[in-house]
């Protein structure tokens, strides 16, 4: 009855919604990415929709019509079953959810727009693919796919399929998690050799490599934040500020000038990219006189991020 009325509370929060929403969306996005530019070249990356494509074409040798969407909702049922019977339930709801939603919002984007409408003509007008070239198809195969990986990354959820096949090398080959990732992408775009020339295997292997880079860029975006240095005299106002209108903890420094020799505070406190601009513009329409340095930094972990969870949480309660 407690893990029911626990249930029921979390359903009933923002976060909850606003997390399925993002989650969606997210799926959306890579569903577009896997029927608009996967599917009509036939670029096999290193995903479970690229195993898909393989198996259906290979279906459609010996005259089985497969669905795109039912092979890929059909093998990551299969890797939820081996994720839970082998990694001991580490994969998550979240990761059930999005595993589960992507083959049918293939189909839902073949309804919306068929990709034959979008596709370029060869001269006997037939359709090629959306780009009419692979490299083209794969660039922005790889753009969707990984703004949409970045994004349910930073809500710790996932596209599924190969995170869990990932998983289960980590835990059974030993292997770093980013080595399983690879291991299990390169796996899958060798199975295009059934289907394909040895160039688009290449490219496909390519791709699967850019689309490491292009995550890790894209996170390292979303995730950034500002460490800001600032020497004043009005630096109590500064502290009230950023404690009681943005939120946001800061560190106080005795420090002493070089050049004048004489000692002064120096504040330290890490800003969201819209804080800082509200902070600036704060000070200057207070007038106050500081000395300021700003930095990027990529990731914060700790009671920061924690204490500003808690306190959106609050406010939306």
């Amino acid at each position: 009855m407690t893990k029911i009325t626990e249930t029921l509370k979390v359903a009933t929060r923002w976060k909850f919604w606003k997390e399925l929403i993002v989650m969606t969306l997210g799926m959306m996005v890579t569903a577009a990415a896997v029927y608009y530019f996967l599917l009509p070249s036939k670029l096999i990356i290193g995903t479970i929709s690229g195993l898909s494509i393989v198996l259906m074409n290979i279906f459609a040798k010996f005259g089985i019509t497969v669905s795109l969407s039912l092979i890929i909702t059909v093998i990551n049922i299969i890797l939820l079953v081996l994720a839970y019977l082998l990694i001991d339930h580490e994969f998550g709801v979240k990761t059930v959810y999005t595993a589960l939603i992507l083959g049918p919002l293939t189909d839902f984007w073949a309804w919306v727009k068929p990709w034959q409408e979008l596709a370029v003509l060869d001269a006997d007008n037939n359709p090629i693919s959306v780009m009419g070239d692979p490299w083209f198809d794969l660039c922005c195969f790889v753009l969707l796919l990984s703004a949409a990986q970045a994004i349910l990354f930073r809500i710790n959820a996932s596209t599924g399929g190969l995170d869990i096949l990932a998983k289960i090398v980590n835990k059974y080959f030993h292997f770093d998690i980013g080595a399983s990732v690879s291991i299990a992408g390169a796996c899958i775009c060798c199975t295009a050799f059934f289907i394909n020339p040895f160039r688009m295997v290449i490219i496909g292997l390519i791709g699967t490599w850019i689309n490491g880079l292009v995550v890790d860029y894209f996170t390292a975006s979303l995730n950034r934040r500002k460490r800001i240095c600032i020497v004043s005299k009005d630096y109590d106002r500064i502290r009230l500020y950023i404690i009681n209108q943005l939120g946001r903890g800061c560190t106080l420094y005795e420090v002493i000038g070089g050049y004048t020799n004489e000692k002064s505070i120096e504040l330290e406190a890490l800003l969201t990219k819209d804080e800082f601009s509200n902070l600036l513009n704060w000070m200057k329409n207070n007038d106050i006189h500081a000395f300021s340095t700003a930095s990027n930094v990529s990731e914060v972990y700790g009671l920061w991020l924690q204490h500003h969870k808690k306190r959106k949480e609050l406010e939306m309660r």
